[in-house]
């Protein structure tokens, strides 16, 4: 069935989050003015009987699902029981519950991290299952990726519409910049801000910065997403990412000469690398519904600077 965003009821979990902000704002731009985004405070998608009251209240005819308890390196390490346990739930339940409800169609977002530690670069879809995942974030990794299972075993046994897509690292305005929780990019970027200011010689970067990493615009991962939900009806998986490859030393250089940051980078070689690299095979979004992202990276990284040095400016003048 056509996808026409003026006629569809959508939910967006995580919609008022750092991507999901995003998604709403694109629905929004494509006509689509029945939105409801769920708070955790009101519906623990965790909990079964939260997720088929979301269900009753709001009424879609089709889901996204973004939402996931999700950290960098370190906040994967303090919590890999839990990581596991609350995004495995989500997604089983909200999928399980869209299928009796009659759901049209549940759009949903796996991880990189799902990914063998040694897969070959380019990250094929192909090579998913091809290994074990990079320790410090598999249990993260392992429970997304059973999205993909229970796509494929539903559209199977019950017909039951439903796509998973694995994007690459994201970043770009409104993420996560709290150095407890944040990923590398904005890490970086507040750690190298704050030394500049504050006049400081060097910053700490984790591990040794030889691994590399693919990082794609939040608006860009926004789109395919889009693309996907109006184009796509398939439970293979698709890869969504930028296509190029940087090392987190050149990632940090680059942050640093960007964010006006002069001083040197100590690397803490105590700290774990994470895997040792990442690059995705973008062709099959390009096959299935058309998607490439757009938004050069340094292009990206300016606008993110600029972006986080405004609200911290905001943030001042409000106290």
């Amino acid at each position: 069935m056509p996808i026409e965003w003026a006629r569809e009821r959508v939910v967006v979990t995580g919609g008022h989050g750092f991507l999901g902000s995003h998604i709403v704002e694109s629905l929004r731009q494509r006509g689509c003015s029945e939105i409801v985004c769920p708070r955790s405070s009101e519906y623990d998608l965790v909990q079964m009987p939260a997720v088929e009251k979301l269900y009753r209240d709001a009424r879609p005819t089709l889901l996204i699902h973004l939402a996931a308890r999700v950290g960098g390196i370190g906040a994967n390490q303090k919590n890999p029981g839990r990581f596991f346990y609350e995004n495995l739930m989500m997604g089983a339940q909200l999928m399980e519950v869209g299928r009796r409800a009659g759901l049209k169609k549940l759009v949903a977002t796996a991880t990189i991290c799902a990914y063998p530690k040694f897969a070959p670069i380019p990250f094929r879809e192909e090579d998913l299952w091809n290994g074990y995942p990079e320790e410090t974030n598999a249990p993260y990794g392992l429970a997304k990726k059973m999205l993909l299972v229970q796509s494929q075993a539903y559209r199977q046994q019950y017909g039951f519409n439903s796509i998973v897509l694995f994007p690459v690292n994201l970043y770009g305005p409104r993420d996560n910049f709290d150095l407890e929780s944040s990923h590398v990019i904005p890490a970086l970027i507040r750690k190298c801000l704050e030394a500049a200011q504050q006049g400081e010689r060097e910053i700490v970067a984790w591990g040794d910065g030889s691994p590399s990493r693919e990082f794609m615009h939040v608006r860009d991962a926004a789109e395919g997403i889009l693309l996907a939900a109006e184009r796509y009806d398939s439970s293979d998986p698709v890869n969504l990412g930028a296509g190029f490859e940087i090392t987190i030393k050149q990632l940090t250089e680059l942050i640093a000469r960007l964010s006006g940051f002069k001083g040197a980078v100590r690397w803490d070689t105590s700290r774990p690398n994470g895997q040792p690299r990442r690059k995705l095979d973008t062709r099959k979004a390009k096959e299935r519904f058309g998607f490439e992202a757009k938004i050069g990276f340094e292009q990206g990284l300016a606008e993110t600077i600029a972006w986080y040095r405004d609200a911290r400016v905001q943030r001042s003048e409000k106290r």
